[in-house]
């Protein structure tokens, strides 16, 4: 079998095939347009793997951050203090006098009205004492109608020599007496009239007498009165009245009252947060026992302490059935006026080179800023930060690798992740 017929019948067949069933593909070979495309398609693969690859690079050499996009919320912003309850009052009644004790003592604990009797002392000579000054009263009032009976006679005995005297003059100036006689009545008129100055001292004297007198009873009376120490206010005894028998001296100690309805809450609140406290703000807080109790700011100090710098707080706080106490330690929350912040997590803070803190942003262009911060308060979930922009994309991984005007690749977490 010949091999060349063979070969010429397979080249036949396959021109036939082109020509019939290749005819569109075989026409634009000839025209030469498959090489054109096919050149051109290689160009614009080439050209575009370069540019997908140069791309790639690019991107790989921004650096990656994880950046949370934050949303400020109204927070109340109560200032928190550190502080302890104290007594509204607290007394220590004591002696003004010097007497021995004749009352019952009193008993810590009790519970005592304004006015109760806390020590009675014995009156030894004072009520003698009060009686003579009452006696030397009325003995001086007894004084007034006398002295007023000798001024009104001395007046009486002016009048008369007064109209004897006129009488002398007109009889002189007649013929009808001589100058001694109206030397004689002018006399008289003197005389009378030293007597009256002496009835209205005498009446004067008997008047100072009295207000001596009055002076001394009051004064006794007063020295009666300081013999019973009563309750000042309504309150607690917190310690034991003076007992039966010791001798009280001025100044020596009757017994402590408190006053524990209502109660203070005293706190300081540092320089930096004390404009944010107001006279008259609402605030709580919570004792150490686990009670919860509620009132509000009667006074902030206008000095601050020379040591800490703080300004004191108090809190009046209404005390009834009298279950708080004196001293118990207290965690206070003022209220403030609400504030716009956002909550952060401590680790997204950093420091620019200034030494500020603040966070990092990413902007537009996904391009780095740094953004200063002020705190606000901490809780269990992170920190209040306020300062910026209601709504901000906040660079939480990676922020101390970049600085500003850098340009990154964020990647975005929602605040729940």
């Amino acid at each position: 079998m010949r091999i060349v017929p063979l070969i010429t019948a397979l080249l036949v067949t396959g021109v036939m095939y082109l020509a019939v069933f290749e005819r569109d593909a075989l026409l634009a070979f000839a025209r030469g347009d498959g090489v054109a495309e096919a050149s051109e398609t290689d160009d614009a693969a080439t050209l575009g793997s370069t540019s997908s690859r140069a791309a790639r690079a690019s991107d790989e050499a921004k650096i990656g951050v994880v950046v949370l996009h934050s949303v400020a919320q109204t927070i109340d912003s109560a200032v928190v203090l550190r502080g302890q309850t104290e007594a509204a009052r607290q007394v220590e009644v004591r002696s003004e006098v010097a007497a021995v004790v004749i009352s019952e003592p009193l008993r810590k604990g009790s519970f005592v009205e304004r006015g109760d009797i806390l020590c009675r002392l014995d009156p030894g000579s004072r009520e003698a004492r009060l009686a003579e000054a009452r006696a030397r009263l009325s003995e001086a009032k007894s004084r007034v109608p006398e002295s007023e009976a000798k001024l009104q006679e001395a007046i009486a005995r002016l009048s008369e020599a007064t109209i004897i005297w006129n009488a002398a003059v007109k009889l002189v100036k007649g013929g009808y007496t001589s100058e001694t006689r109206l030397k004689s009545t002018e006399a008289t008129v003197a005389a009378a009239q030293a007597s009256i100055k002496s009835a209205e001292s005498g009446l004067e004297a008997t008047k100072s007498g009295i207000e001596a007198a009055i002076a001394t009873v009051a004064a006794a009376q007063k020295d009666m009165d300081r013999l019973v120490i009563t309750a000042p206010f309504k309150g607690l005894l917190e310690s034991d009245a003076a007992e039966l028998g010791s001798l009280m001296q001025p100044g020596s100690l009757c017994a402590t009252v408190i006053q524990l309805d209502p109660i203070k809450l005293v706190g300081y609140v540092p320089e930096s947060d004390v404009d944010r406290v107001k006279v008259g703000a609402l605030a709580g807080a919570e004792l150490a026992s686990g009670a919860r109790v509620q009132g509000r700011v009667t006074y902030l100090s206008r000095s601050a302490d020379m040591t800490t710098r703080t300004f004191e707080v108090e809190i009046t706080v209404p005390n009834p059935e009298l279950a708080i106490r004196d001293g118990q330690t207290a965690a206070i929350l003022v209220a403030a006026d609400g504030a716009r912040a956002h909550r952060l997590n401590q680790s997204a803070l950093t420091l620019n080179n200034d030494g500020k803190i603040g966070v990092r942003i990413v902007g537009d262009g996904n391009i780095v800023a740094f953004m200063p911060i002020e705190l606000v308060r901490d809780d269990i979930d992170g920190i209040w930060v306020s300062g910026l922009p209601d709504t901000v994309d906040v660079i939480v991984v990676g922020q101390d690798f970049v600085t500003a005007g850098v340009e990154v690749r964020p990647t975005f977490r929602e605040i729940s992740e």
